[in-house]
């Protein structure tokens, strides 16, 4: 594919170091992305990684703007009610960077062949996508956003990165220095930089965790409670094959907090009575703070810099966790 060239406007090499560092414009310039979805919460993945300067980005989405969208969604001009949401995302999302090939697809994602994930580097999201992605050795994105919550998944099956760490200094022999003198200390104006790798588990293993075992048990307190507000979502699309939404409030509402009886009971864990008012709608400022770790670990990933996360955050409470999913 012929790489766009085009003067003025966008970030610069120059820019682009000063970010990311001096490998940034050849491994960003070489990534292609597929982002699945352009909500809210897709704007914002979009919006971070077209100005982080990836070669090429595809958005995808065959849905219709709804009257709500476009609260949370900035890619869209007012009065779009009924086109495209990809569609209406283009003109804005290519001139944040024209240096950036940005693409779109109206059609459905159900439809669409294997071979079409094939092309991309890395793709953001799930279940059956997951799949074909761990079959092909491509990197793999989710995220949601559910009123004040949302969370990142990520599997990138083994993969590799280097993280930059402090240097250990020894106390130099002979110096005294009280009961501390033999203590390892660290040398804070030194770092050298540490080859790791780690193995993600695919998205179903890390939905389907059997809590009965013991070690899971122990692992159930720790776990956050967004782990399972995910798995109440999930279950509705699946059920259902579409999202909630404001004016389905009073349709559904008995329908999710049926589905939440049955994943958090099972698990004797105590229902939040809120808990069903947290589906019916994106708002903007989640939207930011989950798109923006989203398209970072995604940068993170193609640059091999830095270990992986997968998070969850909430706005009730104000804050993100960084926590492992899969067997405990």
């Amino acid at each position: 594919m012929v790489e766009k060239e085009e003067a003025g406007g966008g970030i610069s090499q120059e820019e682009q170091i000063c970010l990311w560092g001096l490998e940034a414009p050849k491994w960003l310039r070489a990534s292609h992305v597929l982002l699945v979805g352009m909500k809210g919460l897709g704007a914002e993945i979009a919006k971070n990684l077209i100005l982080a300067g990836v070669k090429e980005l595809t958005m995808l989405d065959h849905e219709q703007i709804s009257p709500e969208e476009p609260g949370a969604q900035f890619l869209i001009r007012i009065g779009s009610v009924g086109r495209n949401t990809a569609e209406a995302s283009l003109e804005r999302a290519q001139n944040l960077n024209p240096k950036v090939d940005v693409k779109l697809d109206t059609e459905d994602i159900e439809k669409k062949p294997e071979s079409l994930f094939t092309q991309f580097d890395a793709v953001d999201v799930i279940v059956k996508v997951a799949q074909i992605c761990h079959k092909n050795s491509i990197r793999f994105f989710a995220g949601d956003v559910s009123s004040y919550h949302g969370y990142t998944f990520a599997n990138l099956g083994e993969h590799e990165f280097v993280e930059e760490k402090t240097k250990v200094a020894k106390v130099s022999q002979g110096v005294e220095d009280g009961p501390d003198t033999k203590r390892v200390k660290l040398d804070s104006s030194e770092t050298t930089m540490v080859k790791k790798k780690v193995v993600f588990c695919p998205v179903e293993e890390a939905l389907e965790v059997d809590w009965s075992s013991e070690k899971a048990k122990a692992a159930l307190k720790r776990t956050t409670s967004d782990h399972f507000l995910l798995q109440v979502l999930l279950k509705f699309r699946t059920d259902k094959g579409r999202d909630p939404s404001s004016d389905t409030h009073r349709e559904y509402s008995e329908l999710l907090l049926q589905i939440r009886n049955d994943v958090l009971d099972s698990l004797v864990i105590i229902p939040d009575p809120r808990f069903i008012t947290y589906f019916f709608s994106e708002m903007a400022p989640v939207c930011a703070v989950v798109g923006g770790i989203l398209a970072q670990e995604i940068v993170k990933a193609l640059s091999q810099q830095d270990p992986p996360h997968n998070f969850f955050f909430n706005g009730m409470k104000g804050n993100g966790i960084v926590e492992w999913l899969g067997p405990k």
